[in-house]
C-alpha cells in the first residue's frame, strides 16, 4: 500500500483556496421551502463545484435536477472489481445565521484571544476553548463576526476537492471505483431525500462532516420532527369574554409543561431530548415545531408519547380549540446497521492511525447524511474535517486539521483497495 499521503501529495494551497471561495457563497438552507435544494444559493455553489471538478480533469461529472453533484473516478489499473466507495459533503449551512462569510486566515496562530472585527463581542478565547489552545502555530480560519463561517460543511467540500485533485495528479495510488457526492439540505434533514441509493453507485460510504481530528462517528441520534397546529376561536377582544380561545396561550401552556429535564440545555452524553425550536402564530392560530431525539428507538417512542399525551390533555382541557399533532420520521441511529459490518468503521480508525493521529470513536449528538444512507443500505460512518463551534458566529477551523482529514480519506481509499 502506498502510504505517502502527506504534504508532498496533497496541495494545501488548493484546499485552502477552495475553502475560502466556498464559504463566501450564501448557502443556508430553509426548512419552510419545499424545494430541493431549498434555497437558490445552494445552486450557485453546486454549479461552482461542477466547474472546479472539470477544471481539475474529472470527466464524469453530473449535476442532477435535485441538486446533487456526482463526480465519478474510475478505478486504478486492475481495480475495477474492488469495493466501490462513496464520499459525501453537503453544500448548505444552518438556517440560523447568514452564511456568506468574509473569511479571515489567522496565520501562525500565536495562542492569544481572537476578536472578530465586525462584531467585537464575538471572541475566541483559548482559556475557554481548549481545542483552540492546542492550535498554536497553525492557520486558523474564522468569519468576521456577523455570519457563520460555513466550515460545516464547506471544510468537507474543500477536503474532498483536495483529495480529488491529488488523485488526478498521482497515478500510483491504488483504488477501486470512487464517487464523490456533494448534496444540498443536510442541515434541515433532507440531505439524501432527493437521490436514490442505486444512482449513487457505491457499496460503502463516508460523510466528511465531523469535528475533532481523529474522530470517527459511528453512532447518531434517532430523530423525529413534531408539528403541533393549534386553532383557537377568534373574537373581538373588547367582547371576547367566554368566546375567545387564544391559540397562543395554549401554545404557551404546552411549552411550559414539556419536561425541562428533557431539554437540550439539560441533557448530555447519551441522553435524548424534546426541543421546541419554532413558535409562530396569532391569537386564533398557532404552530409549535419541535425536534425529538434519542439514541434508542424505545427512548424515542417514549418521548413521542410524552408529546402525544400532553396534546391530548390540552385538548381535553379546552375542547373548543382544535389541536392537531403530526410527527414525521427524520433519521435513525446508524449504529444499528454499522454493527452488522464493522469494516467501514475499522478501516477509518486504521486510516486515522496511519496519518499519525489518535483514533477516537465518537457518538454524534445529532445526525449526518450518513444516518439516512446507512438505513437505506449504504453503510456510511462519518470522518472528521476539523470544524469547531458550528452554527455560531465563532465557528472556526484549522487548515492543518483539514489537511489531516484529506490525508485520512486517501488512506481510507487505499486500505479498501488492499483489504476490500
Amino acid at each position: 500500500m502506498k502510504s505517502e499521503t502527506g504534504p508532498d501529495l496533497l496541495s494545501k494551497d488548493y484546499l485552502l483556496g477552495r475553502f475560502l471561495d466556498y464559504v463566501q457563497i450564501a448557502t443556508r438552507s430553509d426548512p419552510d421551502s419545499p424545494g430541493i435544494p431549498s434555497t437558490p444559493g445552494q445552486w450557485d455553489l453546486l454549479n461552482r463545484l461542477v466547474e472546479d471538478l472539470k477544471a481539475i480533469g474529472v470527466e464524469d461529472v453530473t449535476l442532477t435536477e435535485n441538486g446533487y453533484v456526482l463526480a465519478r473516478i474510475p478505478a486504478s489499473p486492475g481495480g475495477s472489481g474492488k469495493t466501490r466507495l462513496g464520499f459525501f459533503a453537503h453544500v448548505d449551512t444552518a438556517p440560523d445565521l447568514p452564511s456568506a462569510a468574509n473569511p479571515i486566515v489567522h496565520r501562525n496562530y500565536d495562542g492569544g484571544v481572537i476578536r472578530l472585527p465586525d462584531d467585537p463581542d464575538q471572541v475566541l478565547d483559548p482559556s475557554a476553548v481548549p481545542c483552540l489552545a492546542d492550535k498554536v502555530g497553525e492557520d486558523i480560519i474564522t468569519a468576521s463576526g456577523t455570519t457563520l463561517l460555513g466550515a460545516d460543511d464547506k471544510s468537507g467540500l474543500a477536503v474532498l476537492m483536495a483529495v480529488i485533485e491529488a488523485l488526478g495528479r498521482d497515478s500510483v495510488i491504488e483504488h477501486g471505483p470512487l464517487v464523490f457526492c456533494f448534496n444540498p439540505d443536510e442541515e434541515i434533514a433532507r440531505g439524501m431525500k432527493g437521490i436514490e441509493i442505486e444512482d449513487i453507485g457505491a457499496d460503502f460510504g463516508y460523510t466528511l462532516d465531523g469535528e475533532l481530528p481523529g474522530e470517527i462517528d459511528a453512532e447518531s441520534f434517532s430523530a423525529d420532527e413534531a408539528i403541533l397546529e393549534i386553532t383557537g376561536v377568534a373574537a373581538h377582544p373588547g367582547w371576547a369574554k367566554d368566546k375567545m380561545v387564544n391559540a397562543l396561550r395554549i401554545a404557551g401552556r404546552f411549552l411550559k409543561q414539556l419536561p425541562l429535564e428533557m431539554s437540550p440545555e439539560r441533557t448530555d452524553g447519551r441522553e435524548g431530548f424534546i426541543h421546541p425550536n419554532q413558535v409562530t402564530g396569532t391569537a386564533d392560530r398557532a404552530e409549535v415545531r419541535m425536534i425529538i431525539r434519542d439514541y434508542e428507538l424505545d427512548g424515542l417512542e417514549a418521548k413521542r408519547q410524552i408529546v402525544r399525551e400532553l396534546v391530548a390533555q390540552l385538548q381535553q382541557e379546552e375542547p373548543r380549540a382544535e389541536l392537531n399533532l403530526v410527527i414525521n420520521k427524520q433519521y435513525r441511529n446508524m449504529r444499528y446497521w454499522l454493527e452488522e459490518d464493522t469494516r467501514p468503521v475499522d478501516y477509518a480508525l486504521e486510516a486515522v492511525r496511519a496519518v499519525g493521529l489518535e483514533p477516537k470513536l465518537k457518538i454524534i449528538r445529532g445526525g449526518t447524511d450518513g444516518s439516512n444512507l446507512t438505513e437505506r443500505g449504504l453503510p456510511t460512518p462519518n470522518i472528521f474535517c476539523g470544524f469547531h463551534e458550528v452554527h455560531s458566529q465563532r465557528e472556526w477551523v484549522s487548515l492543518q486539521d483539514m489537511v489531516k482529514s484529506a490525508e485520512t480519506v486517501l488512506q481510507v481509499i487505499q486500505i479498501w483497495a488492499v483489504r476490500g
